[in-house]
């Protein structure tokens, strides 16, 4: 995981996913979710949902395991708990806002 390059890292199934939010990954996650800024609202205000999350970090995902599913990592990011997500949530929203 490399922060500068606004890359971060949740941990699924005992493996470090790193997050790296590249344009095109960016524009994936705002075709499924809608605007990116609605969605730094709705993280703001508390109102994100978890599979929003998941959706974000899926389209943010590099180098994933060949076997990774999003649903294994929907079950990972419950079975670690939103706090454990969280740094990797703010990593990305902070990369949303601010750029590179």
């Amino acid at each position: 995981m490399n922060p500068v390059r606004g890359e971060a890292a949740v941990r699924v199934a005992g493996e470090m996913l790193v997050l790296r939010p590249t344009f095109a990954a960016l524009v994936a996650a705002e075709q499924e979710l809608g605007p990116l800024f609605a969605l730094v609202d709705r993280a703001a205000d508390g109102r994100l949902a978890l599979a929003e999350l998941v959706a974000l970090f899926w389209h943010c995902r590099h180098e994933p395991p060949d076997a990774l599913t999003r649903d294994a990592l929907g079950e990972a990011v419950a079975a670690g708990g939103l706090a454990a997500a969280t740094p990797a949530l703010r990593m990305l929203l902070t990369q949303i806002l601010a750029g590179r």
